[in-house]
């Protein structure tokens, strides 16, 4: 595929995760902080995200699992969630957690089961969606070619 095709490309998929609602503004913020000097930073943070997302989903579901659900551990979790999810652009998930956390207050077993597959959900959906978006990247880097600036503007 030729370099402006993949540019273009690019543009067309990182709008469509704004579109769909999968990010908000605060991914690019994000974008905006990365440079010459650090230009993993995105992927670096949002690798940190994935990892930390993957451990508090894994606790979630323990936590849920239990005789008795102790909900003073499972709310600073998806309080955890929601602040990492949010800090990324992640707004789906962020929102699922939102959800969630009102059944915690509620101490509803059965809404919390619901809201954690849905925010497994969620959180599946944009993980998949950025690691596509980084592939694109690396292969418009890849073939000499720059990342296109990304604005709001559509």
């Amino acid at each position: 595929m030729e370099l402006v095709q993949m540019q273009k490309s690019l543009q067309d998929y990182t709008k469509s995760l704004f579109l769909d609602g999968v990010l908000d503004s605060q991914f690019l913020q994000l974008q905006q902080l990365q440079d010459e000097s650090n230009p993993d930073f995105v992927s670096q943070v949002v690798t940190l995200f994935f990892q930390d997302s993957d451990r508090i989903l894994n606790d979630l579901s323990l936590s849920l699992d239990q005789q008795v659900v102790d909900f003073k551990k499972v709310d600073p979790h998806v309080h955890q969630l929601k602040g990492s999810s949010s800090s990324i652009g992640a707004q789906r998930v962020k929102n699922a957690c939102v959800v969630f956390r009102s059944f915690c207050e509620q101490q509803n077993v059965e809404g919390c089961h619901r809201c954690l597959q849905q925010v497994k959900q969620e959180y599946y959906l944009v993980k998949n969606r950025l690691e596509t978006l980084f592939k694109l990247e690396q292969q418009i880097v890849a073939s000499g070619g720059m990342i296109p600036a990304m604005e709001l503007g559509f």
